[in-house]
């Protein structure tokens, strides 16, 4: 079930004690937090948060009680700044729109935040330590991206691993003729620096051998990893109805 398509009694209902079954609380709430930000010339402005919008999505088939919430489509993209079509509302405020978002929803069993954008990582982490001591259900999630060891540069941004999940996704929106390859970088130079200084053309590693049927792998090993860490993660009622 997606939230939106929803109505309020249906979702109380969903929320019910007697709905728990062996303990397991629902629903749980997944919310794709992704951005508006270059990604390079060949990539759309909405590739973190389709990438995060569709693994979600597919989650939501191989396990019970899940629903999908609205995406978070704009946040920290600071590091991309400089770039035409990127947009941005900054660290601390995408750290309040976390916490202000789990909060409201306490009447959920808990909430997913399934992140396609590595820029929220200081964000989200924080937001999810403060929901925490507030004694709230938040799980941040990110895909654990393959490490290269054939020498070649970082896959970082917009270079093959994202240009084979849009392939899957939605080859539509992939101008792979435009593709190009980016310099090698660290995370620590590009907080320094900014995207802009490193790459005039926004890519990070190299898009060359990015196919449809690879992201295809790669979507369902990361659906596979999202949701064996929801089901460690789990809230448990230590009363468990029948």
């Amino acid at each position: 079930m997606r939230l939106g398509d929803a109505t309020w009694r249906e979702v109380a209902d969903a929320s019910r004690p007697e709905r728990t079954v062996d303990g397991v609380k629902s629903p749980i709430v997944l919310i794709p937090v992704g951005s508006t930000e270059q990604h390079g010339p060949h990539l759309p402005l909405a590739t973190d948060t389709l990438i995060a919008e569709e693994l979600a999505g597919r989650a939501i088939h191989q396990t019970d009680g899940l629903m999908v919430g609205p995406t978070i489509s704009v946040s920290a993209s600071g590091e991309h700044a400089g770039f035409a079509g990127t947009l941005s509302i900054g660290l601390e405020v995408m750290t309040m729109v976390v916490v202000e978002l789990v909060r409201s929803a306490d009447w959920a069993a808990g909430v997913v935040l399934v992140n396609g954008h590595g820029g929220n990582h200081r964000a989200i982490t924080e937001a999810v330590a403060t929901l925490t001591k507030e004694g709230r259900h938040a799980l941040a999630w990110w895909p654990k991206w393959p490490q290269r060891n054939d020498g070649g540069p970082n896959d970082l941004h917009a270079a093959r691993i994202e240009t084979s999940l849009m392939l899957a996704i939605d080859p539509g929106l992939v101008r792979f003729e435009l593709a190009e390859a980016g310099p090698d970088t660290t995370i620590d130079e590009l907080r320094a620096r900014g995207v802009r200084a490193v790459s005039p053309s926004g890519v990070l590693g190299d898009p060359n051998g990015a196919s449809g049927g690879e992201g295809d792998r790669f979507i369902s090993t990361f659906v596979d990893d999202l949701v064996h860490e929801i089901e460690k993660w789990r809230p448990i009622d230590p009363t468990p109805r029948r």
